[in-house]
């Protein structure tokens, strides 16, 4: 590294399985920083023993006390402090924003160095359409909950995406097919390891597939986002009268075109020849 890092938390995405994934600004700023905060000392210390990088590590998850976050701080704003997460980008699905929002109220500088997210990766593979996507995070584990969050979820005009474990993968796809029937869905697991896969299809079909083989590794799940409402057959001339009985024929149509989202101008004129 040409400088030293100034003060500051680093937030440092590492692999989600291929560790050839690690970035070369990831790399130096490992080696540049006087600590790194971390989920796992054991994961992360195999990442820096892979890298080649020996490392003061202090655990950081979501069970760490006020005294832990207070001492990264402290250590952030005497000089530069790297968080890491066990696998992919922190914060997404991780403890670590709590240490960024304080970081920030205390005027510590921030940055982030992007990189691998298991997220991300998923849609790009999926063929489901991406422009829009909402990421929630973890399914609950209870299947009354599982369902709740999905049905709350249902009418959101985007792409879903949630990570999932092997074992619960049946259960959250029969509710997928319970409460967003139709919809296609793609199992992304194993990303950026040997037997990464991505298959997709319906929720049923997902399920006698995953029946027959029992899935291992960390998954992603995405869902396709709901098809545009067919448009509703109203009988505008029934309306029409019904609003003109006491209105003018514009606050008629207006009034119509609001109920139906149909447009006021073709209202008004029908509404005159109704009269």
């Amino acid at each position: 590294m040409d400088t030293a890092l100034a003060p500051g938390l680093y937030i440092v995405a590492t692999p989600i399985g291929n560790l050839g994934d690690i970035t070369l600004r990831a790399v130096e700023t490992l080696r540049g920083v006087s600590a790194v905060a971390c989920e796992d000392t054991r994961v992360t210390g195999k990442l820096l023993h892979h890298l080649g990088i020996k490392q003061r590590l202090v655990r950081y998850d979501d069970h760490a006390s006020e005294e832990t976050r207070e001492y990264l701080l402290r250590l952030a704003g005497e000089g530069p402090l790297a968080l890491v997460s066990d696998a992919g980008t922190p914060l997404i699905s991780d403890p670590g924003f709590k240490l960024v929002r304080m970081a920030r109220e205390r005027g510590i500088a921030v940055t982030s160095l992007p990189g691998a997210s298991a997220a991300i990766m998923a849609i790009t593979l999926s063929g489901i359409p991406s422009d829009r996507f909402l990421f929630a995070g973890f399914l609950p584990s209870k299947d009354k909950a599982r369902r709740e969050t999905l049905a709350e979820l249902a009418a959101v005009p985007a792409t879903l995406v949630f990570y999932e474990t092997s074992p619960r993968l049946t259960d959250a796809l029969a509710a997928i097919d319970d409460v967003l029937p139709g919809r296609e869905v793609a199992v992304a697991r194993e990303l950026t390891k040997k037997f990464e896969e991505c298959r997709s299809g319906t929720a049923q079909d997902l399920i006698a597939h995953y029946t027959a083989h029992p899935p291992k590794g960390e998954i992603a799940l995405v869902i396709a986002p709901p098809l545009p409402a067919e448009p509703e057959d109203h009988d505008v001339d029934a309306l029409l009268r019904e609003a003109l009985a006491g209105a003018k024929a514009s606050q008629a149509a207006g009034q119509v075109a609001k109920a139906t989202g149909l447009d006021r101008k073709m209202l008004y004129a029908r509404a005159m020849e109704l009269k």
